[in-house]
């Protein structure tokens, strides 16, 4: 009998943790569920924070010096980094459009955001939050409500002493200058920084360590690079062995935290229902305009000879081959091909492009990172900021730079770009139970936007062979 796809396998566990999710909230089996079944669920949250920072740190690391060939390729090597770049900062920011016009974190239950955030505000009075008496000075009476509710349960545990050290140190936080944030990227002690999961001084490390790998004579230069390369493959290996239980930890995960959620209530657990649905609607729809929209028009406006539906229709076998591997790797052979014979990419330019773009080129991830994270702080009642909307956009373009190229890297890397903007890192699990699905839409974004990068590379270096009818 043929073993079932690891997809369908997610799916099928996806929909059971939603059925004894609801049959626990209804025969009121949450106390079983909470001790015997939600820990499953936290173990895997705590296996992904074990592997994230180490995978990142190599990936980056791994990513930065193979670009070597940058110094014979001159011009190409330039234009190829910063068109990924801008294809990444670019999907983050129409993640960010998508989820600030549509605002899926808003349509639930006011009183379920409301005790989401007070949920939030005991996390951040356990973890050593910064800036509680940020939200007492929107003078929004609900806001203010809330924080009083904290307050009060701070006092009767004994932990009002908290509130007064935290307000001290949000004063000093407000009297630092406006370039604290550029200083505090730079590491002090990088081992501190790894301890501490201080990610975008992680990535700033890794990226300097890349570049002078790569500037290293190439006897020196291949020990080392072949030790982290080991190194980011055993991190890979990991993440790919954890997967193999994800059926299972999606169930435990699922029924867990809508258990937790929605308590005895079935409204809440309802609520939270429609909050996955519209969360997974507007990233699908960010997602498409990347497909559908942005990269056939970027590329029939820069590459005159190749029309939309030429690009589309060439693109179509590895888009395919995308969506059901989730893994920009596996789908390598088949953009190659595909780029090379349909779009008359040149050999030379493919083999260059394509393998970079597979590393470091991950703009569904990155897309997807942003609408997570604002869907989520908007769940929780929490607003972000400008200020801390471009945090996102810088942190979700460099983490991107870190997520290997398999099945649900990107939820690893979520973790991230939530502790870049004070967020809990354990919402990850409220959005992971449909995040295979969605995966598999990310990884066509991710494979799409390396075939018209190359595309338009080839054609600026005169590098096309040929283009067949049709295009």
């Amino acid at each position: 009998m043929r073993k079932l796809q690891l997809h369908w396998q997610i799916i099928i566990g996806l929909v059971l943790g939603i059925v004894y999710s609801y049959l626990s909230v209804k025969f009121d089996w949450n106390e079983f569920t909470l001790d015997y079944i939600m820990p499953f669920g936290d173990i895997f949250i705590s296996l992904l924070k074990m592997i994230a920072v180490p995978l990142v740190l190599f990936s980056i690391i791994v990513g930065v010096a193979s670009l070597k060939d940058i110094r014979k390729l001159g011009k190409m090597g330039i234009k190829t980094l910063l068109f990924y770049v801008l294809t990444t900062a670019t999907a983050v920011c129409v993640g960010l459009v998508v989820v600030n016009l549509l605002k899926p974190g808003n349509r639930a239950a006011e009183d379920l955001r409301v005790e989401n955030r007070i949920s939030y505000e005991l996390w951040r009075a356990e973890a050593g939050a910064k800036k509680l008496d940020d939200i007492c000075l929107s003078c929004d009476p609900a806001n203010d409500a809330i924080v009083e509710r904290v307050r009060q349960k701070q006092k009767s545990e004994g932990s009002n002493e908290w509130v007064s050290d935290k307000l001290a140190k949000a004063e000093q936080t407000r009297r630092e200058g406006p370039l604290q944030p550029l200083v505090d990227v730079i590491p002090e002690n990088i081992f501190i920084s790894l301890s501490t999961s201080s990610m975008l001084q992680v990535i700033f490390f890794a990226i300097l360590f890349g570049l002078m790998l790569v500037a290293l004579p190439e006897e020196k230069q291949q020990p080392v690079y072949a030790l982290v390369d080991g190194l980011n493959e055993i991190f890979i290996k990991m993440v790919w062995v954890v997967m193999k239980a994800m059926p299972f930890f999606v169930f435990a995960l699922m029924a867990g935290q809508v258990v937790k959620a929605a308590g005895t209530d079935p409204d809440k657990f309802l609520e939270l229902l429609s909050f996955l649905l519209g969360y997974g609607v507007v990233l699908i729809i960010g997602l498409a305009f990347m497909v559908f929209v942005f990269y056939p028009l970027l590329v029939q406006t820069l590459v005159k000879d190749i029309r939309y539906k030429g690009f589309m229709a060439a693109m179509r076998d590895a888009q395919i081959t995308a969506f059901s591997t989730s893994s920009s790797v596996a789908t390598l052979p088949i953009t190659m091909k595909c780029v090379h014979e349909k779009l008359g990419v040149s050999e030379r330019t493919t083999s260059f492009v394509l393998p970079i773009g597979a590393t470091i080129n991950m703009d569904g991830t990155s897309l997807y990172q942003a609408v997570a994270v604002v869907a989520l702080a908007q769940f929780h009642m929490v607003d972000l900021t400008i200020a801390q909307q471009l945090v996102i956009i810088v942190t979700a373009s460099l983490a991107s730079i870190g997520a290997a190229a398999i099945p649900s890297a990107g939820l690893v890397l979520m973790i991230i770009v939530l502790e870049s903007v004070g967020l809990n890192p354990a919402w990850i699990a409220l959005i992971f139970p449909i995040d295979r699905i969605l995966d598999m839409c990310r990884t066509v974004v991710n494979v799409t936007g390396d075939g018209a990068v190359s595309t338009i590379i080839a054609h600026s270096e005169g590098e096309m062979e040929y283009v067949q009818e049709g295009n």
